[in-house]
Protein backbone atom coordinates (compact mmCIF):
# COMPACT_ATOMS: atom_id res chain seq x y z
CA UNK A 1 0.00 0.00 0.00
CA UNK A 2 1.46 3.53 -0.83
CA UNK A 3 0.62 6.38 1.46
CA UNK A 4 1.45 10.13 1.86
CA UNK A 5 2.95 11.44 5.53
CA UNK A 6 0.60 14.45 5.82
CA UNK A 7 3.99 16.01 7.62
CA UNK A 8 6.64 17.74 6.06
CA UNK A 9 8.95 16.50 9.46
CA UNK A 10 11.59 14.29 8.88
CA UNK A 11 11.87 13.10 12.11
CA UNK A 12 8.21 11.68 11.68
CA UNK A 13 8.76 10.34 8.57
CA UNK A 14 12.22 8.60 9.89
CA UNK A 15 9.92 6.69 12.72
CA UNK A 16 7.00 5.95 10.95
CA UNK A 17 8.47 4.59 7.68
CA UNK A 18 11.07 2.33 10.55
CA UNK A 19 7.65 1.80 12.69
CA UNK A 20 5.96 0.44 9.59
CA UNK A 21 8.58 -1.08 7.72
CA UNK A 22 7.66 -3.21 4.17
CA UNK A 23 3.88 -2.96 5.61
CA UNK A 24 3.75 0.05 2.96
CA UNK A 25 5.69 2.56 1.06
CA UNK A 26 5.25 5.97 3.04
CA UNK A 27 5.80 9.26 1.04
CA UNK A 28 6.42 12.48 2.51
CA UNK A 29 3.66 15.11 1.54
CA UNK A 30 6.89 16.94 0.26
CA UNK A 31 7.62 14.76 -2.17
CA UNK A 32 4.50 16.13 -4.14
CA UNK A 33 5.16 19.57 -3.36
CA UNK A 34 2.28 19.52 -0.98
CA UNK A 35 2.22 22.30 2.06
CA UNK A 36 1.38 21.99 5.55
CA UNK A 37 -2.34 21.88 5.85
CA UNK A 38 -3.64 25.00 8.48
CA UNK A 39 -4.29 23.90 11.93
CA UNK A 40 -7.34 24.74 13.08
CA UNK A 41 -8.27 21.44 15.17
CA UNK A 42 -9.01 22.32 19.06
CA UNK A 43 -7.82 18.79 19.50
CA UNK A 44 -4.84 16.45 18.19
CA UNK A 45 -7.65 14.08 16.82
CA UNK A 46 -9.23 17.14 14.39
CA UNK A 47 -5.74 18.24 13.62
CA UNK A 48 -4.47 14.95 12.46
CA UNK A 49 -7.81 14.72 10.15
CA UNK A 50 -7.60 18.10 8.68
CA UNK A 51 -3.52 17.09 7.73
CA UNK A 52 -4.58 13.63 6.47
CA UNK A 53 -7.85 15.18 4.25
CA UNK A 54 -5.47 18.07 3.03
CA UNK A 55 -2.50 15.12 1.91
CA UNK A 56 -5.29 12.75 0.64
CA UNK A 57 -7.14 15.98 -1.16
CA UNK A 58 -3.62 17.38 -2.70
CA UNK A 59 -2.00 13.72 -3.35
CA UNK A 60 -5.06 11.18 -4.47
CA UNK A 61 -3.20 9.05 -2.52
CA UNK A 62 -4.54 7.24 1.14
CA UNK A 63 -2.86 9.70 3.86
CA UNK A 64 -1.58 9.31 7.37
CA UNK A 65 -1.87 12.47 9.58
CA UNK A 66 -0.03 12.37 12.72
CA UNK A 67 -0.65 15.20 15.38
CA UNK A 68 1.79 15.00 17.84
CA UNK A 69 2.56 17.57 21.38
CA UNK A 70 3.88 17.53 24.74
CA UNK A 71 1.65 18.19 27.49
CA UNK A 72 2.98 19.19 30.89
CA UNK A 73 0.64 18.70 33.65
CA UNK A 74 1.86 22.14 35.73
CA UNK A 75 1.38 24.19 32.30
CA UNK A 76 -2.21 23.43 32.54
CA UNK A 77 -1.30 21.06 29.28
CA UNK A 78 0.76 23.23 27.13
CA UNK A 79 2.48 23.23 24.97
CA UNK A 80 -0.33 20.82 23.65
CA UNK A 81 -1.21 21.25 20.28
CA UNK A 82 1.61 24.36 20.31
CA UNK A 83 4.26 22.39 20.81
CA UNK A 84 6.02 22.66 17.31
CA UNK A 85 6.16 26.64 17.55
CA UNK A 86 5.82 26.47 21.57
CA UNK A 87 8.57 29.54 21.62
CA UNK A 88 6.90 31.24 18.23
CA UNK A 89 8.48 29.65 15.26
CA UNK A 90 7.42 26.52 14.22
CA UNK A 91 9.79 23.40 14.51
CA UNK A 92 13.05 25.19 16.46
CA UNK A 93 13.22 22.68 19.64
CA UNK A 94 16.24 24.36 20.67
CA UNK A 95 13.65 27.96 21.34
CA UNK A 96 10.79 25.65 22.54
CA UNK A 97 13.29 23.41 25.07
CA UNK A 98 14.54 26.74 26.35
CA UNK A 99 10.97 28.52 26.59
CA UNK A 100 9.82 25.32 28.57
CA UNK A 101 12.91 24.90 30.56
CA UNK A 102 11.98 28.80 31.63
CA UNK A 103 8.48 28.20 32.16
CA UNK A 104 9.22 25.03 34.20
CA UNK A 105 12.19 26.76 36.49
CA UNK A 106 11.82 26.44 40.47
CA UNK A 107 9.05 23.71 39.69
CA UNK A 108 9.91 20.83 41.75
CA UNK A 109 10.82 17.30 39.97
CA UNK A 110 7.71 15.46 41.27
CA UNK A 111 5.46 17.84 39.73
CA UNK A 112 7.37 18.05 36.39
CA UNK A 113 5.28 15.03 34.97
CA UNK A 114 4.35 14.79 31.09
CA UNK A 115 3.11 13.08 28.77
CA UNK A 116 4.08 12.65 24.62
CA UNK A 117 0.39 12.55 23.15
CA UNK A 118 0.01 11.33 19.40
CA UNK A 119 -3.14 11.01 17.22
CA UNK A 120 -2.52 9.16 13.80
CA UNK A 121 -5.73 9.25 11.20
CA UNK A 122 -5.91 7.28 8.41
CA UNK A 123 -7.83 8.47 5.25
CA UNK A 124 -8.43 6.06 2.40
CA UNK A 125 -9.32 9.25 0.05
CA UNK A 126 -10.30 12.92 1.04
CA UNK A 127 -13.68 12.63 2.23
CA UNK A 128 -13.56 9.47 3.58
CA UNK A 129 -16.31 9.76 6.35
CA UNK A 130 -14.51 6.59 8.80
CA UNK A 131 -10.88 7.58 8.87
CA UNK A 132 -9.40 5.63 11.32
CA UNK A 133 -8.27 6.89 14.52
CA UNK A 134 -5.14 5.57 16.63
CA UNK A 135 -3.80 7.44 19.89
CA UNK A 136 -1.29 6.99 22.11
CA UNK A 137 0.58 8.24 24.94
CA UNK A 138 4.22 8.40 26.68
CA UNK A 139 4.21 9.06 30.13
CA UNK A 140 7.67 10.71 32.33
CA UNK A 141 8.63 13.70 33.24
CA UNK A 142 10.34 17.01 31.95
CA UNK A 143 14.01 17.28 33.03
CA UNK A 144 15.62 20.48 34.44
CA UNK A 145 18.33 20.19 31.53
CA UNK A 146 19.06 18.32 28.35
CA UNK A 147 20.45 15.23 28.20
CA UNK A 148 21.35 12.92 25.06
CA UNK A 149 21.48 13.64 21.75
CA UNK A 150 19.33 11.31 19.60
CA UNK A 151 15.50 12.02 18.48
CA UNK A 152 14.16 15.31 18.06
CA UNK A 153 11.96 17.96 19.27
CA UNK A 154 11.55 17.69 23.30
CA UNK A 155 12.83 14.03 23.70
CA UNK A 156 16.39 15.46 25.29
CA UNK A 157 14.27 16.97 27.93
CA UNK A 158 11.63 14.39 28.20
CA UNK A 159 12.71 11.44 30.96
CA UNK A 160 11.35 8.13 30.59
CA UNK A 161 11.00 6.56 34.34
CA UNK A 162 10.33 3.08 32.74
CA UNK A 163 13.56 3.53 30.82
CA UNK A 164 15.70 5.57 33.27
CA UNK A 165 16.65 7.89 31.18
CA UNK A 166 15.71 10.62 28.43
CA UNK A 167 14.07 9.74 24.81
CA UNK A 168 16.95 11.56 23.41
CA UNK A 169 19.16 8.28 24.81
CA UNK A 170 17.47 5.58 23.83
CA UNK A 171 18.39 3.87 20.77
CA UNK A 172 15.93 4.50 17.85
CA UNK A 173 14.24 0.87 17.87
CA UNK A 174 13.60 1.25 21.59
CA UNK A 175 12.29 4.60 21.50
CA UNK A 176 9.84 3.62 18.49
CA UNK A 177 8.67 0.68 19.84
CA UNK A 178 7.94 2.34 23.33
CA UNK A 179 6.94 5.93 22.49
CA UNK A 180 3.88 7.83 21.77
CA UNK A 181 4.18 7.25 18.21
CA UNK A 182 4.79 3.66 18.78
CA UNK A 183 1.66 2.95 20.16
CA UNK A 184 -0.52 5.03 17.93
CA UNK A 185 1.01 3.16 15.22
CA UNK A 186 0.79 -0.64 17.23
CA UNK A 187 -3.09 0.46 17.46
CA UNK A 188 -3.37 1.46 13.88
CA UNK A 189 -2.07 -1.86 12.62
CA UNK A 190 -4.81 -3.55 14.74
CA UNK A 191 -7.35 -1.65 13.24
CA UNK A 192 -6.14 -2.76 9.91
CA UNK A 193 -6.26 -6.29 10.91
Amino acid sequence: MELVLASGNAGKLAELRDLLGDRCVLHAQSEFGVGDADETGLSFVENAILKARHAARATGLPALGDDSGLCVDALGGAPGLYSARYAGTHGDSEANIDKLLQALDGVPDDARTARFVCVLALVRHANDPMPLIAQGEWTGRILAARRGDRGFGYDPVFFSPAHGCSAAELPADIKNRDSHRGRALARLRELLG
